[in-house]
């Protein structure tokens, strides 16, 4: 991988939930030639007015013990991006789990959503016709206590296959994505 694409991707790794998210809106509309939205209820329109909600999560591998007073610095220590990235191969045989979060379906007509493995992109699209009550993927309508209309998902290394087999629509690599905001 060429250097400056694995800076870029390592840049992608390190930003903070919000400007990640960001980043996976401005794909998303590029790929498909979204248009920016008119109202802040969901992030891109398609040119016939279809509301579309962008959701993305990094894989990376599960901490593999809670941090307590005995193991604090060695779980810090351990704790760096590069000890922690998943490639979608090592994903098939590691435990890991993206959270999809403030999902609100009632405010879009297509989610696109995915996962960024430390070697590709994996971007699938669902309605939100489909995700309510989907058994399949556990959509809970319920993320924090009290609150209506928003909900959460995981994808997992139990229900990955799920969402290729059913929602993917393509995967994207590093190189594809650099190029793409060069």
């Amino acid at each position: 991988m060429d250097e400056n694409v694995k800076r870029f991707k390592e840049g992608i790794f390190s930003l903070n939930t919000r400007r990640f998210g960001k980043v996976a809106e401005l794909m998303i509309q590029k790929l498909y030639g979204l248009e920016d939205p008119n109202s802040n209820a969901y992030d891109l329109l398609t040119n016939n007015n279809q509301r579309v909600e962008v959701k993305f999560s990094k894989v990376l591998k599960k901490c593999p013990s809670k941090i307590d007073a005995k193991n604090a610095m060695k779980q810090i220590l351990a704790s760096t991006l590069e000890r922690r990235f998943l490639s979608f191969e090592k994903a098939k045989t590691s435990n890991f789990n993206c959270n999809i979060q403030q999902v609100k379906p009632i405010e879009f007509d297509w989610l696109y959503y995915g996962c960024f493995f430390e070697d590709k992109i994996l971007i699938c699209k669902i309605h939100s016709k489909e995700l309510i009550g989907n058994a399949e993927i556990y959509y809970s309508e319920h993320q924090h206590r009290g609150n209506v209309g928003e909900g959460q998902f995981h994808i997992t290394d139990n229900n990955i296959e799920t969402h290729l087999n059913k929602y993917f629509v393509t995967w994207l690599t590093y190189e594809d994505l650099y190029q793409m905001f060069s």
